[in-house]
């Protein structure tokens, strides 16, 4: 799939399998569009939110919608939770769907209707180029971008490099097969799909799997930290574009719910996502190819490590480059305040350290293509359309 999104499409964590259309609120009534409200809300109205079914997405929203209340006590908000076509469609692998906007989309077009004024995302599910007229409003601090291993039952206790030869790996992503055959060919990696819930039921009640490879910050947003029994270090798996980030989407001409969310970003994070969507961007990756990432931001100096695969891991280029985002805040109000950088609107973040991140991840992204990341990604999606 042509980048769809930063990394690959993921639901890591997030898939559920119910249909139908939203919900508001945690009872639930069927979504409508947005009515005046007795109450305090944005011209009158409630502030709807559009969030995913799923367990971890709605833990991901009241997260989000918990610190837009504290900082506008006097605004109503509800929550519109409804399913997407990455939710629906469990029995395919997340790198052969032919569909650009997995997790997205059905949040998108109620945007799009007025039926929600803002959308919580995990932001590695958002795509590097947004649909006209939507922009990420708000980055939220970053949890954990790593990946983690979850064992079964009889594994307890292990590592993947103590695991017996052909134990079987579950992991949805080519980014993290790519580079763990590699690192450990004695075991076979095979997709599994479906919500954490689900994964890890798979894991535990049947004997397929040994282990699974899930997101950190998912296990750890559900209270789920205690089954992460690997933490795998860049140095094993370099992670997703924009994992462990939570990511706000609005209409991006409403000025009102913008400046709302903007509170919200936290400007290291943002720096970070910004300059890996520019890297993956430019390399035009996505579910279909292994492309992955790693960043620091230390004492003003951003550090970006990017690395394409081939689907076994066998070929692969990686590199690593900085530079200063060490810029002032500056009265920035004027024609270009609202300036977008990959997809990004960040009116309280310096846009000279924006625009330093961005040519960072596409200053990266050349230098790989360069070095022949081209061919390496082409003929990964040769192989995976193929499969």
């Amino acid at each position: 799939m042509a980048e769809p999104g930063p990394g690959e499409p993921r639901g890591d964590g997030d898939g559920n399998r119910d249909g139908g259309r939203g919900r508001a609120g945690s009872g639930g009534t069927d979504t409508e569009p947005l009515q005046p409200r007795s109450e305090n809300g944005v011209n009158g109205r409630a502030v709807r939110v559009g969030t995913r079914r799923s367990q971890l997405a709605r833990i991901q929203t009241d997260s989000v919608v918990s610190m837009l209340r504290e900082l506008y006590p006097d605004l109503h908000f509800e929550i519109v939770a409804m399913s997407t076509t990455g939710d629906k469609i469990l029995d395919t692998a997340l790198s052969k769907i032919g569909e650009k906007s997995l997790f997205t989309k059905e949040l998108e077009n109620a945007l799009e209707r007025n039926e929600v004024d803002l959308v919580v995302h995990s932001l590695k599910d958002l795509p590097t180029s947004l649909p006209p007229g939507f922009t990420i409003g708000a980055v939220c601090k970053r949890e954990n971008p790593l990946d983690a291993v979850v064992f079964h039952p009889k594994n307890s206790g292990k590592t993947l490099s103590l695991l017996p030869e052909k134990s079987v790996i579950g992991t949805s992503s080519l980014r993290r097969a790519a580079q763990l055959k590699k690192k450990f060919p004695q075991l076979e990696f095979r997709d599994i799909r479906g919500n954490l819930n689900t994964r890890l039921k798979k894991l535990d009640e049947k004997e397929d799997f040994s282990a699974i490879i899930l997101a950190a910050a998912g296990l750890k947003r559900m209270g789920w930290e205690n089954r992460i029994g690997q933490l795998l270090s860049p140095e094993d798996c370099l992670y997703a574009v924009g994992q462990g980030a939570l990511a706000v989407e609005v209409r991006a001409k409403d000025q009102e719910i913008l400046n709302m969310v903007s509170a919200l970003h936290d400007a290291d994070t943002v720096l970070c996502c910004i300059a890996e969507r520019a890297f993956m961007k430019r390399l035009e990756g996505g579910c279909s190819v292994p492309v992955a990432v790693n960043t620091l931001l230390k004492d003003g100096q951003l550090y970006l490590t990017g690395a394409v695969y081939s689907l076994d891991g066998s070929d692969s280029l990686k590199e690593t480059m900085q530079t200063s985002v060490n810029y002032p805040h500056q009265n920035e109000d004027g024609p270009n305040d609202d300036v977008q950088h990959v997809g990004v609107t960040a009116k309280n973040v310096p846009s000279k350290a924006q625009e330093a991140a961005e040519n960072l991840g596409i200053e990266l992204a050349n230098l790989l293509l360069s070095k022949g990341a081209k061919h390496i990604l082409s003929v990964a999606r040769q192989l995976n359309d193929a499969r």
